[in-house]
Formats: structure tokens, sequence, C-alpha cells
């Protein structure tokens, strides 16, 4: 969901590195952008046994993990088996990214394989993302106010940052309510319909974003998802009151999800500089506004999965599916010259780039 918070900005000094950047139009390397797509062609096909192998693994260990976070005696071994649960119930989430990106006959069947195995369990059903997600890849969108997925964190209080982390830790609860009550509050009542389509429907950062309810087949693959994901909310909520379900071993459950969205949230706040104060920007911009994390670093394949770590190089070639990205990544890498600003996106882990964007909104302004 959206959030509902105001981030305030900083004023920006004009000598100001951040300044500067909002100011200075990039303009579009052709080299670059030639070079990615000619190199890449072969790489565009999707391959429907990755997708179907990497999910039912990561929900299989998920959820096996989980049941024994819940029911091992031993503590350490109980804190062991939650940690797995999240990484890889995080992995079994990331693929709703994938899902925005390909059409459903790229993968048969995989759209509602996902939202079964994963995204309706989870209570974060397609609809959530799709229709969504592409408005932050338009081009004349991108960065700008009218982008759901943009906020100029680099340009805002120095407490803006961990407020963002900390609000994220409360989804599992926002989502609950979401679909155990307002779903069926909204179904009954035109304007908490209205409030609930444009506020609570989109996993959006930015609060000004308010949502159209889509149309045609858009819609009805909406309102089934809808409908089963707060049936098993009512349901979920119904079976820890009537005492069904332990509330420990739900307490559980919700922590585990709450660390996934944390890890979330984190890689949302590295995934781009967050530097653009609102102009419209050029594709070179917008990959120079984003982050790979490419090898050697080890850790970006667990905080940043499903082809994640190659953010920037996503926004560039936004079609590659997921487990092409690395290859990609090796031939443009090695085509181009050092001078190249395709050199410009990679750094080299976690806590340089929280560090980058913290000092940035200490900056005097």
């Amino acid at each position: 969901m959206d959030s509902a918070l105001s981030f305030d900005r900083q004023s920006a000094d004009a000598n100001s590195p951040a300044a500067r950047v909002t100011r200075e139009r990039i303009a579009d390397d052709r080299a670059m952008l030639r070079t990615a797509a000619e190199l890449t062609r072969d790489l565009l096909p999707h391959r429907p046994i990755v997708y179907w192998a990497d999910l039912i693994a990561s929900a299989v260990i998920g959820y096996g993990a989980l049941v024994a976070a819940v029911m091992i005696p031993t503590t350490g071994l109980a804190i062991l088996a939650g940690v797995v649960s999240v990484l890889a119930l995080y992995r079994a989430g990331s693929f709703i990214h994938e899902l925005t990106h390909f059409k459903s006959s790229a993968v048969p069947g995989f759209h509602l394989g996902w939202n079964l195995i994963a995204g309706i369990p989870l209570l974060l059903p397609s609809f959530m993302y799709e229709g969504v997600h592409n408005l932050h890849h338009a081009r004349t969108r991108y960065g700008t106010a009218e982008d759901p997925e943009y906020l100029p964190l680099a340009l805002m209080k120095p407490w803006t940052l961990p407020l963002f982390i900390v609000v994220s830790a409360l989804g599992p609860v926002a989502l609950l309510f979401r679909y155990a009550v307002l779903s069926p509050l909204s179904a009954l009542f035109p304007a908490i319909r209205r409030l609930t389509v444009e506020r609570y429907s989109s996993l959006s950062i930015n609060p000004a974003f308010r949502r159209r309810l889509p149309e045609g087949e858009a819609k009805r693959a909406w309102l089934w998802q809808e409908t089963l994901t707060s049936l098993w909310a009512i349901a979920l909520l119904t079976m820890v009151a009537t005492g069904v379900i332990p509330l420990r071993a739900f307490a559980i459950g919700l922590a585990i999800l709450s660390a996934s969205m944390v890890i979330n949230q984190v890689r949302t706040l590295v995934a781009h500089l967050w530097e653009n104060e609102g102009e419209a920007m050029t594709v070179t911009g917008q990959y120079l506004d984003s982050v790979n994390v490419p090898p050697p670093a080890f850790l970006p394949m667990l905080w940043a999965p499903v082809g994640l770590r190659y953010h920037a190089l996503h926004h560039l070639l936004p079609g590659l599916p997921y487990h092409a990205l690395g290859e990609a990544h090796r031939r443009i890498t090695a085509a181009l010259d050092t001078d190249s600003p395709y050199h410009k996106a990679s750094y080299a882990g976690l806590p340089g780039l929280v560090g980058k964007i913290a000092r940035s909104t200490m900056v005097a302004r």
C-alpha cells in the first residue's frame, strides 16, 4: 500500500551536489543504449522452467521453515528457521516484480500460479503492483510527481530515512486490515471503495499517488485476486480468534512477513540514488540514478534477489528476464570503454549505498 506519510524535502542549496544533479539534464549516451540493446537480443526469451523451479523451491523452503520456526522448541534453531523463512519467502514474493514485465504467454500459468502460491497467502496479490510499476518505468514519469515509486529521499531531512524503513515493519498488519476490513466494507459503501482503490491498492511510496480502477481483463483479475485475498485474511483472523491457530504461531508468522518487508524496504532505499527533484529524465539519467550491485558481492543474492541486484540495468533494459541480467551485465561491461556511463551505476554493496544516501540528507542546504 502507499505510504500516508508526508516526507518533507529540504530546500536544496544551489551549490549542493544534489541540486546540481537536478539542475543538469544528462544527455542520452547513444553508444551505451545501442550496445546494450544489440548485445542482449538473444537473452530476451523467458525460460519457464527457471521461473517455476525457482518459485516452487523458494515457497517450499519458505513455508517449511515457517512451520519449523513455529514447532521447534529450541530457541536458537527456531530463530535460524525463521531467518531461512524470511529470505525464502522474500525471494518468492519478489517475483511480483517480474510479473509486471512480461505477458502471461511468456511463462504460461505463472501469473495464476504465483498468486496462488505466494501472492494471496502473503497478502500481496499481483494487482497491487501490475498497472503501478509500469508507471515507474514510463520515460516521462520516472522521478516526477507522477511516479508512484519515487521520492527524492536524498534531498529530504535525515529523519525520513529511518522512518521510511520502520514504517514497513507494520506492513503485514496494514495488509490484514486492508483485506479483512476494507475489502468487505468497500463492497458495500462506494465512498470506502473509492478510498480503498485510490490509496490502499498499490505498492507505492509516493503519498501523492492516486490509483485508478483498471478496466477490462485487468479489472477482472483485480476482483478475483482481491476476493480470494480478502477471504484468506478473514479466515486467518477467524482461526486465530477461535484458537485454531495459536497466537504464538500467528505472531511468528507476522514477524517473518514483517522482516521480509523491512528487507525489501532497505533494498528499495538503495535501488536508486533518489536525487531527482521532479524533472523528467533521459534514459541515461534514469540509469545513473539507479543502482547495480554486481559480483563479487555475495550478499545481494539475499537482499536483492530475482535480478534486483541489477536494478540500473533493469531500467536500461526492462524487458530482460531476471535470469538473463547477470550475463547481460557481463557482456555490456566487457564491450564498453571504461569511460562509458554504464560503469558508473555499479556499487560495491549495501553499507556504502546506505551511507551515501544518509550523507546526502545531511548536506547543509
